[in-house]
């Protein structure tokens, strides 16, 4: 079968299309025969970073596929079944940047018949980072559902970006009223198009009276791209007992201040979040409702719906890699099969 793979860390020169025996489903494992494999920050960040590497590594953490073989004790899926996988590469070395991928019962989820193989690879990283960035208030639901947001006024900075694409749909899945931060008024139509109710220009000097304008009673949950940069502005435009929920860091921002008076005031909570190392009763309730709301049609992808894709072959892994890392408005996506 075909397999992009790395034995070094580096540059997107170390992936390599190489050729390799077929691997087969263990007890407890499924197969599945990769459509569409997702690209996202995590994967070319993994590539550069870390130590050396025990054996050759596939990258990329999302794909989407049809399963072609079940492993022992497998019984509530068949072969035939259509699926999106999350996490693939994740402490293993094999991610979906392959024809085929095994992968523990667990982490292989039924896809619904009206959502696309690109939705499915569109799922994994984005979706599940928006779930645990919005399900992070201590007075809110723990796995969202739709109504379960209602009334909740949610603030997505970045709102372009893939996991603010996602956040806003959840979001407005979930019933809340969304607010997205854009930096331009292409991005802004695409925040539109993804569901966000409002759209702000972080860059305008009186953003922040903008957003207190249409939440006046304030912000409860912020999904926050940028909390090196955005700290003030999130602090003065919360409602007391909200959360600014921060899943990246912006480049050069290894460090944060944030405004204490102004967060003891509101008892603000400050939720730093990572997708890999949640719990796995988050992650499953994060699962559950990502899966909801895809059969729900509530994540769908393209242009249409705010998030441009860009389409790559298996063979030109590299440059996908590279769009991702140049800062590629939208989703990048790999065509396997």
């Amino acid at each position: 079968m075909k397999a992009v793979t790395y034995s070094a860390r580096g540059g997107s020169d170390v992936l390599t299309l190489v050729d390799r025996d077929e691997p087969h489903a263990g007890a407890g494992e499924v197969r599945v025969r990769i459509h569409v494999s997702g690209v996202n920050p995590t994967d070319w960040k993994a590539r550069r970073s870390g130590g050396p590497l025990a054996q050759p590594q596939v990258p990329d953490q999302d794909g989407a596929g049809v399963i072609d073989e079940i492993g022992a004790g497998v019984d509530d899926l068949a072969v035939g079944d259509r699926v999106w996988v999350w996490d693939a590469a994740d402490q293993r070395p094999d991610g979906t940047a392959q024809e085929l991928v095994v992968l523990p019962r667990r982490q292989v989820v039924a896809l619904p018949d009206g959502a696309s193989f690109d939705v499915g690879a569109s799922l994994g990283i984005p979706a599940l980072t928006a779930h645990l960035a919005l399900a992070a208030h201590a007075r809110g639901p723990a796995e969202l559902a739709p109504g379960s947001l209602t009334g909740r006024t949610v603030l997505v900075a970045g709102g372009a970006g893939a996991v603010g694409h996602a956040a806003i749909q959840l979001a407005a899945w979930a019933g809340a009223t969304v607010v997205a931060t854009v930096s331009s008024d292409e991005k802004g139509a695409l925040a539109r198009a993804a569901g966000a109710h409002h759209v702000v220009h972080y860059t305008a000097a009186d953003a922040a009276a903008r957003i207190s304008a249409l939440a006046p009673r304030g912000v409860d949950i912020v999904v926050e791209v940028n909390v090196a940069v955005n700290a003030a502005l999130d602090a003065e435009v919360t409602a007391p007992n909200a959360v600014i929920s921060s899943y990246a860091d912006a480049p050069g921002a290894s460090e944060v201040s944030l405004p204490i008076r102004a967060s003891m005031a509101k008892n603000l909570r400050w939720q730093f979040l990572l997708t890999y190392t949640t719990t796995p009763e988050q992650k499953d309730a994060a699962v559950r409702a990502v899966a909801a709301a895809a059969a729900d049609g509530a994540l769908e992808v393209g242009e249409e719906h705010g998030l441009p894709l860009a389409r790559y072959a298996l063979a030109e892994t590299a440059q996908a890699h590279d769009a991702v890392e140049n800062g590629f408005v939208g989703k990048v996506l790999i065509d396997v099969a």
